[in-house]
């Protein structure tokens, strides 16, 4: 399978042990993303924006877009295990988090295939939010302006 590319939303609003803040969380979270065999093509500037819901802190915000022969559903298990190396626990929906990762688009267009097939709370790309998160279409207006959602056919920046 040839490589296909990945837009991968980075966030933190807690302190890390070693890395400290949440930018330094993000900083690190992108390096882990290079260091396990993902490709790291660009990545964005750490954006800080206020918290949604009861998260309470504010975030540390930002997008990279890396390069792998991996499936949504491998790359999402892999991005999983670099959360729990950080030390995320699940825990109450849009709460504290020391490090969220999220697929927002794929360069192999929608997963599932036929997204009106998928079920309710599956894996989803392009990511369902993907239009209504400003602290996700900032950064990756930045580095991808013109990389277009699969289903409306609009562009990041337009977006």
């Amino acid at each position: 399978m040839a490589k296909t590319s990945y837009a991968i939303a980075l966030g933190s609003n807690r302190r890390h042990g070693r890395h400290g803040s949440p930018a330094g969380a993000v900083e690190a979270a992108i390096r882990a993303l290079d260091e396990t065999k993902l490709d790291l093509v660009a990545r964005s500037s750490i954006y800080r924006t206020a918290a949604l819901g009861p998260a309470g802190r504010s975030f540390a915000n930002a997008v990279a877009i890396v390069a792998t022969r991996l499936e949504p559903p491998k790359l999402l298990a892999r991005l999983k295990w670099i959360e729990r190396e950080f030390g995320r626990r699940r825990g109450r929906r849009w709460g504290p988090r020391v490090l969220d990762l999220d697929i927002i688009l794929w360069s192999g267009g929608t997963w599932p295939r036929y997204p009106r097939f998928a079920p309710p709370d599956g894996l989803r790309v392009p990511h369902r939010e993907l239009a209504r998160r400003r602290f996700v279409l900032q950064p990756l207006a930045e580095i991808a302006p013109d990389w277009r959602d699969p289903l409306s056919g609009r562009s990041v920046h337009q977006l």
